[in-house]
């Protein structure tokens, strides 16, 4: 016999005193019952506050005895439960149709009995008929108890001391693994509040020990209103390894947690943590008068267990979090199972900007939104899972948000699903349904920290503005304030053409696993959009769900998705769990989110960003003169940026170079036929800003003396890459094939001369990649990435824009070039992407860049074939993949008509024309079979994408199609033939088998 079972055996017969039986009387209505102290000896020192919870518990807790070894070792083992409750024989009670006193088959559902060997040793749990599920007799007991021997009725009825299984309400068949999950838990958080924020923390510590293979219970016990749900959650509190209890001001007037600190100080294994309070406020109550024995018991055990100082602050949650998890996995002797981030990610993209100026009352309306008011007095805060809108994970038994149901019946439906995480979110075992949906809305209003109620109508908030009014820069500022709130900062470009791939890089920051299917791996070939659905979802699930993280989607182009037309919220769902979202975007609307209009600058920030980071003073005649820049820039975060970058780098004051800039030639009329209408219009509604970028190329031009210095033309190809993080030796490389840059400012008077001499000498002179990038960033013409290795940087989209209209598609094409010598598809996956929308075009928009035939050979082979495969295979891209694919294909279609033109007309021309042929002109035909052999490699890599969906018939006929090409350019038994015919073998076997 093990220990337990020798505990379990010494047991007295009779109850050990201070314990408190309860027992239920017939007149008594459900929930009400009287609590029979027997001997109890502390009763009389029991606060008024502490006693009034006790008796006001629904049920007997064993945790309520005093201190005592015995009791303590007894409750250690999984065969110690609290009395059987004895309800009252009905008067007329129906006979059952099968009256065993002994065995009993449980019901197809709604109620479950445990291992009667394993579980309840000495005594049986005995369900009801069906006919009595749902009695509305307030004197009917639900749960009855019946004696393996028959006793006599006048003997008082055995008292056990094992824990019986309660019976559970579900809506399906319950198999009975619930009950060794029940037994399964490692570690038990309790806590107690109405703070939403202190919900959000437990949640949050429960996933991450999931994450890490540790099963957790989470339960605010004060919130049980019936017996089943204490029973059960006394169970697991009696047979989890560790309890963290989360400590708050109101942990020491609530009965349950005092219970739990207590249980669990005295079994050693108490973990606790402060949330918002310390052990030194929670010990300062020792010294109050009103202080009964109970709670100095429960403060001593804090103070015993307080070795580990785990303390919750609004700065500090990630880190405790961290530490408490890795404190419990080396306790239970665990391996962490997390994924490791992805190697050289940066949660956020760009450093913490030192000069931030202002926006403070943004800031607070953005913390106010999102977490609302720390306190709890103040909050009536309870947010419903609603059917289908969730996606998070199983919380415990009768946790917070379930207790927030009722239904006309009064029953609820409680969640036992307590093991890792879960792959689908399941809804049938959380509440019970009901009809309509205004019962499920959650509280409409909360306080905010001024005392003005706000909207709560999700956790995304939008932040509309102009472009260049700071949106990027306070969402930025927001991120770095309350990074530790969160398990992690997720940055999203919301470019309408990259924001599904931006998304989907999510999963490898994430560690998710969103590849395509390979064609052997599943019994079930899927199509192309399941497999891209199923991808989104499982980023979804991640994101959405009760671990937190900070989702900014930057920049937000559009409602709907640009490839396939998606909806915003299949994307985004209505119910984000602990995952707040922050969106900024020039929309005025975004679907029905919360949207803040985000208005100009203070004068007195404006001064501040002007004055630039040297902070230097200047005189009030100077002083007149950036008042000037505020007017004529229309008070531009972006512009006074600017002013301030060029004061603080070049030796300039306010007057000369408002003067100069002034005096800066307006563009002409003309538009451009790759420049958007909204991108245009907005050129032309700020002239004085357009003017001041022109001042800032010409700096560049001019600088050390030297004209086309690496900096500018690094900026002109740069407005031709994807709106995200470049490196500066792609940069370079492309700039490296720009042509010869014409001199178009010489309408230039003598104020410009002057600024240009304050220029010299001033080291702005760049000497190497690093150093150009650096000269872009001081000028603000674009700002550092948090990139590592090397050196990044990212241009403002206001900075693209006009470098787009100084030299035209001449840079476009170097970028193109650029691309293609050293675009890494792993790191530059959305700049390939901007390439392959200049050399093909997509849906109706038309290809930029003209590439000659043996550079658009290269491009495809070196730039679009891997970047379709890495988007098909990693991503499960696969409509866009096989798309970008065929465009390849029909442009080498187009090249080979182009030969074979060329050869008709050379056949059909005179014998005088032939003798005048030089060698360049005629056709190359090495290039012409690397274009056919290219064209037949695409359709074989077509083929094998296709049979990944399912298409066998389309495969099927361009592998056939292939096969011709090889066999005629390379023979029957060339390797690249064989290879092409066991494709198509392969092609026709999944056919014959669907």
């Amino acid at each position: 016999m093990d220990e337990e079972g020798l505990l379990a055996g010494k047991l007295p017969q009779e109850p050990p005193s201070g314990l408190t039986i309860k027992i239920s009387t017939s007149g008594s209505k459900i929930g009400k019952n009287i609590l029979t102290p027997l001997g109890c000896s502390n009763s009389d020192s029991t606060s008024p506050n502490l006693k009034n919870s006790i008796e006001s518990s629904p049920c007997n807790s064993p945790l309520v005895s005093p201190p005592s070894s015995a009791f303590v070792s007894a409750l250690q083992s999984p065969y110690i439960s609290p009395r059987a409750i004895t309800p009252k024989p009905q008067e007329n009670p129906a006979p059952p149709e099968n009256p065993t006193p002994v065995s009993h088959s449980s019901p197809p559902f709604s109620s479950y009995r445990g291992s009667q060997s394993d579980d309840i040793p000495s005594s049986s749990y005995t369900p009801p008929s069906d006919q009595y599920e749902y009695s509305d007799d307030p004197t009917e007991a639900k749960l009855k108890y019946v004696t393996c021997v028959p006793v006599p009725d006048p003997a008082p009825p055995r008292i056990s001391f094992s824990f019986p299984v309660p019976r559970i309400s579900f809506k399906g068949p319950v198999s009975p693994a619930s009950n060794a999950k029940l037994r399964s838990c490692d570690v038990y958080i309790g806590y107690h509040g109405q703070n939403p924020n202190l919900m959000r923390f437990c949640k949050w510590l429960k996933s991450e020990l999931e994450l890490q293979g540790i099963v957790c219970f989470v339960a605010d016990r004060a919130k049980y209103s019936n017996t089943q749900s204490h029973e059960i959650a006394d169970r697991v509190i009696c047979s989890v390894t560790y309890g963290v209890v989360v400590v708050t001001n109101s942990s020491i007037l609530n009965h349950p947690s005092l219970e739990e600190i207590r249980f669990f100080a005295q079994k050693k294994n108490l973990v606790p943590i402060f949330f918002n309070t310390g052990l030194a406020e929670i010990t300062g109550l020792l010294n109050c008068n009103s202080i009964d024995k109970e709670c100095r018991e429960v403060i001593d055990g804090l103070v015993k267990s307080n070795e580990l100082k785990l303390e919750v602050n609004e700065g500090n949650g990630r880190s405790c979090v961290a530490k408490a998890a890795g404190i419990l996995r080396a306790k239970l002797g665990r391996k962490s199972v997390a994924e490791k981030a992805a190697e050289g990610f940066e949660e956020i993209p760009f450093p913490r900007n030192k000069c931030f100026a202002g926006r403070e009352k943004e800031i607070m309306e953005i913390e106010t939104a999102l977490f609302g008011c720390t306190d709890s007095s103040e909050q009536d805060y309870a947010v419903p899972i609603i059917k289908g809108e969730t996606s998070g994970q199983s919380e415990g038994l009768a946790d917070e948000e379930s207790d927030t149901f009722s239904s006309s019946r009064g029953g609820r439906f409680i969640n036992l699903e307590l093991g890792g995480k879960c792959k689908e979110p399941t809804l049938e075992a959380w509440v019970e349904p009901v009809t309509g949906r205004n019962s499920l809305k959650r509280s409409k209003y909360k306080k905010s920290k001024s005392g003005n109620y706000k909207t709560l109508d999700s956790s995304v908030f939008c932040i509309n503005g102009v472009a260049g009014i700071g949106k990027t820069e306070l969402a930025l500022e927001f991120a770095y304030r309350y990074s530790q709130r969160y398990k992690m900062v997720l940055w999203v470009g919301g470019e309408a053409r990259y924001f599904r791939q931006n998304l989907l890089n999510l999963s490898q920051n994430l560690g998710l696993d969103v590849s395509a299917d390979a064609e052997k791996e599943r019994g079930r070939i899927r199509s192309f959009k399941e497999q891209e659905n199923e991808a989104f979802e499982r980023v979804k699930r991640e994101l959405f769900r009760d671990m937190p993280y900070l989702l900014i989607i930057d920049n937000l182009e559009t409602e709907r998705e640009w490839w396939e037309g998606k909806d915003l919220h299949d994307l985004i769902p209505r119910n984000t769990g602990g995952t707040h979202v922050i969106i900024t975007t020039r929309l005025s609307k975004t679907m029905n989110f919360d949207i803040m209009q985000l208005p100009p600058l203070e004068l007195t920030d404006a001064m501040v960003l002007m004055r630039g980071k040297r902070r230097r003073d200047y005189p009030t005649e100077e002083l007149q003169f950036l008042h000037k820049f505020d007017e004529k820039l229309g008070r531009s975060s972006f512009g006074l940026w600017l002013v301030g970058s060029l004061l603080s780098e070049i030796a300039i004051s306010p007057c000369a170079l408002f003067e100069a800039v002034n005096q800066v030639p307006l563009e002409d009329g003309s538009t451009y036929s790759y420049m958007s209408m909204s991108d245009e219009q907005y050129c032309k509604s700020n002239p004085f800003l357009m003017k001041l970028l022109h001042f800032s190329f010409m700096i560049l031009q001019q600088t050390d003396g030297r004209k086309n210095l690496l900096a500018l033309r690094m900026l002109l190809v740069g407005a031709w890459f994807a709106p995200a993080p470049i490196s500066a030796t792609l940069l370079a490389t492309a700039s490296k094939n720009m042509p010869a840059i014409g001199n178009g400012f010489r309408k230039w008077t003598k104020c410009m001369s002057l600024a240009f001499s304050c220029c010299s000498g001033c080291g702005l002179a760049p000497q190497s990649e690093e150093d150009a990038a650096t000269l872009l960033v001081k000028l603000g013409l674009a700002r550092r990435a948090n990139r590592q290795p090397g050196c990044w940087i990212q241009f403002h989209p206001i900075t693209q824009v006009f470098a787009r209209r100084k030299e035209g598609l001449s840079a476009a094409k170097a970028t193109v070039q650029g691309v293609r010598k050293v675009g890494n598809p792993s790191i530059n996956t959305n700049h390939l992407w901007a390439s392959a929308f200049l050399v093909f075009g997509f849906k109706s928009e038309p290809p930029l860049v003209q590439l000659k035939a043996i550079d658009m050979v290269l491009y495809i082979k070196k730039t679009a074939v891997p970047l379709a495969i890495r988007a098909f295979t990693t991503f499960s891209i696969c409509n866009s993949a096989l798309e970008l694919l065929k465009v390849c294909t029909n442009v080498l279609e187009e090249v080979e008509k182009s030969f074979v033109s060329q050869i008709q007309d050379w056949c059909h021309g005179s014998l005088c024309w032939k003798r005048n042929i030089h060698g360049h002109q005629r056709v190359d035909e090495y290039l012409w079979q690397d274009v056919t052999l290219l064209k037949a490699s695409l359709l074989e890599t077509r083929a094998k994408l296709l049979l990944r969906g399912g298409h066998f018939d389309g495969g099927e006929e361009l592998c056939r199609t292939c096969i011709s090409i090889r066999t005629v350019m390379l023979g029957h038994d060339h390797a690249q033939t064989l290879a092409a015919q066991e494709t198509l073998a392969k092609l026709v076997r999944m056919r014959s088998k669907v």
